[in-house]
């Protein structure tokens, strides 16, 4: 059951993936769920399902993200909407690509949390729970990507000693990878896409949004600061050495 304080948990990226699971899952806690994303034909069938409100917004318009999150009450949350386009090498990478992946992982979770944020504050109540990634805490190749999370990284510490005292908390949770539509947007190449999602069982959804669930509950005097989450099968680090560049060929 979620602590007795939270009464309403607003959720985006809502529409498939973490972001509905999640939503199920704290509507299973007895919260009232408001599900935002950009398709409102997911949205209103997800709504329907678990008895939600849905609010149609694409979170890199800023002015929609103040006319939509700014007068409501809102107890927790989820930071959930993201995406990975330019999933491959800086040198490969389109630039629209990543004014994309930046504008909704990182300006967008910064305009919805400045939205939403000040209320709860006032009300001495409140959760942030940020989806970040293993991309977020680890370097990787796919730079634009984990840029955009190590962001969502900092912005979670960072958040954390600005509310402190607030009564407000701040959860990371970093997945690893997920089974999800993440990788049909990410990829283009559909044989890049299969190397990368298979080999091992990933993730589901529902693990993620359980460990959402899992925070939440927590005792109003424990803040689960970072959840690091990922497949049995899948490690992270190491040490990556590769052969320098000389510009000749030997």
């Amino acid at each position: 059951m979620a602590d007795a304080h939270y009464r309403t948990a607003l959720v985006t990226g809502a529409s498939s993936g973490i972001g509905a699971a999640t939503a199920r899952a704290l509507r299973r806690q007895g919260l009232e769920v408001i599900a935002c994303a950009r398709r409102g034909d997911h949205l209103k069938a997800l709504a329907d399902e678990i008895g939600a409100r849905f609010i149609v917004c694409d979170l890199r318009d800023k002015q929609a993200v103040y006319d939509a999150f700014g007068d409501l009450e809102v107890d927790v949350l989820v930071n959930n909407a993201g995406v990975g386009r330019g999933f491959t090498s800086i040198t490969k990478a389109k630039p629209e690509d990543i004014e994309t992946t930046v504008g909704l992982n990182v300006t967008g979770v910064l305009h919805a949390t400045r939205a939403v944020v000040p209320g709860m504050v006032d009300r001495a109540r409140g959760h942030v729970v940020n989806i970040g990634s293993v991309a977020g805490l680890h370097g990787c190749a796919p730079v634009i990507y984990g840029a955009s999370k190590g962001a969502v990284h900092l912005l979670s510490q960072d958040l954390r000693m600005d509310l402190s005292g607030t009564g407000v908390r701040v959860t990371e949770i970093c997945p690893g990878r997920v089974m999800t539509g993440f990788f049909d947007v990410a990829f283009d190449d559909e044989e890049a896409k299969k190397k990368f999602t298979s080999g091992f069982t990933l993730l589901e959804a529902d693990d993620v949004a359980e460990c959402v669930v899992h925070a939440v509950n927590a005792p109003w005097h424990v803040n689960i600061a970072t959840i690091e989450v990922i497949p049995t099968e899948q490690a992270i680090g190491g040490v990556q050495i590769q052969a320098a560049r000389t510009g000749t060929d030997s």
